[in-house]
């Protein structure tokens, strides 16, 4: 049993008492605010307009893969109070500058603020489009600067987004969509679609490996999974510090490394506790949340835009907003673009906060050998870098090139297929035999890899 980190705050070497479900809710919403303006928005629905529902079968694997992914993550974090990133510290100097490159490079381009930008110019089109997404990308840090704790700031954000947004699209859908669309569901959840199976003729499979990649989180920022409840004070992680906001008195260096729970009868039992309360958190949350969103998305597009000429990203946004306007009323295709907007703007707001996490910490672990670090003052220095960044991309008139594009693309889906074996590995390092996945877990942890080589490969070669 390693002996107790200095600076920690920990009292103890047993696993706390759990709460309730409805005061463990709230990490996964979190998370699920970084896939609403990615897989959920854009990838799934379009490819719903393009091919039918036939498709979905995809999303519900991808999500269940991600599903295992994170609570995979929170088992090892829940038995030691710290990062998965510091577990990768020990398995190998080398791996966090792996993480630091592949969520820097992926992350850095400000596509989602512009995205926001361009909506927002839609309805206020004397606005200029440039200093807009600026605005937006200045409001995400002060949004992350300020409150009491970064996480408690984050966890309310995005729940506020997510419970205006996700009712009035389930309103859209409900209004716009058949009985016909929610069969055609069924069907699709198999594999079965209009005359073929599983893919159909034509599709390109970049396309659908893409957004079997974003049924939910994406790329590195799936194990920052591992933050929010370390910060929310799950398992061993209640006696770890937490990082406070920019404005916040008190900031000082808290321990990077946790410690593991004595192995007693008391422990085990509390740990099952724990292990069954995470996974319905989360299962409730990310998953069925995450799910239906993909779900009501797709069929309101399938209802919408099928058959007629779809287009990706904004311009097939506006085509779903089009639509609605003449089913209905103008007033409600312009609601429909702005919940888009918002969702997009939480998508970002994420992505800024777990990117910064990771890559502030992974810069500390890689050139540092210190235990203890100012979290507060890295994660906002790597914040307001990546914004300051943003700023100049924007101010410089910059576009994305199809090859950083293509290299995001390579890398996220390349980061994902490390992560499986990665987190399988260490929780097998330094995990008891008791308290590591069974047999059907590992197995989805395997096919998940499996796939995401093809993916890679795929991507690449295309």
């Amino acid at each position: 049993m390693p002996s107790r980190p200095r600076g920690s705050r920990r009292r103890s070497q047993n696993l706390p008492p759990t709460p309730s479900l409805m005061h463990t809710l709230g990490p996964s919403f979190v998370l699920l605010g970084l896939a609403l303006g990615s897989g959920e928005l854009i990838l799934w629905p379009y490819l719903a307009a393009q091919y039918g529902l036939g498709l979905l079968w995809g999303g519900l694997l991808g999500i269940s893969f991600q599903f295992v992914l994170n609570t995979e993550t929170m088992r090892y974090s829940l038995a030691w109070g710290e990062s998965v990133f510091v577990g990768f510290r020990k398995l190998t100097r080398w791996i966090p500058l792996w993480f630091i490159f592949s969520t820097f490079i992926p992350w850095s381009l400000p596509g989602f603020s512009s995205a926001t930008a361009q909506i927002t110019v839609s309805f206020l089109p004397f606005l200029p489009e440039t200093w807009v997404a600026i605005g937006f990308l200045l409001l995400v840090g002060v949004i992350l600067s300020v409150g009491k704790t970064l996480y408690k700031t984050v966890e309310q954000v995005q729940k506020g987004i997510i419970f205006i947004s996700l009712p009035l699209i389930a309103i859209f859908t409900y209004l716009f969509t058949s009985v016909a669309e929610w069969q055609e569901l069924g069907w699709g959840l198999i594999g079965r679609g209009d005359g073929w199976w599983f893919f159909p003729p034509g599709i390109a499979l970049t396309a659908f490996l893409g957004a079997f990649a974003y049924s939910g989180g994406g790329g590195n920022l799936n194990l920052a999974q591992s933050y929010y409840i370390k910060e929310k004070g799950f398992g061993m992680g209640k006696y770890m510090g937490k990082i406070k906001s920019l404005f916040a008195p008190g900031k000082e260096k808290i321990s990077l490394t946790g410690g593991r729970f004595t192995d007693t009868a008391g422990n085990r039992k509390l740990w099952h506790k724990w292990w069954r309360l995470i996974n319905l958190e989360h299962f409730l949350v990310f998953w069925l949340l995450g799910f239906l969103t993909i779900i009501v998305l797709a069929i309101l597009a399938k209802a919408l835009v099928y058959g007629g000429e779809v287009s990706e990203g904004l311009s097939f946004l506006y085509a779903e907003s089009a639509a609605i306007a003449s089913l209905s009323h103008p007033l409600l295709g312009g609601v429909f673009l702005i919940v888009a907007g918002v969702m997009l703007f939480s998508t970002h707001l994420g992505i800024l906060e777990s990117s910064s996490r990771i890559i502030s910490e992974n810069v500390f672990l890689f050139f540092s050998n210190q235990k203890k670090a100012n979290l507060s003052s890295g994660f906002y220095t790597a914040l307001w870098l990546q914004i300051g960044l943003g700023i100049v991309i924007y101010l410089v008139g910059w576009q994305e090139p199809r090859f950083l594009l293509t290299l995001s693309a390579v890398l996220n889906a390349a980061a994902m297929m490390i992560a499986f074996p990665l987190v399988y590995w260490l929780n097998k390092r330094y995990l008891p035999k008791a308290y590591q996945p069974h047999t059907l877990r590992k197995l989805f942890m395997l096919a998940a890899f499996i796939f995401f080589v093809i993916l890679v490969t795929v991507t690449f070669s295309g």
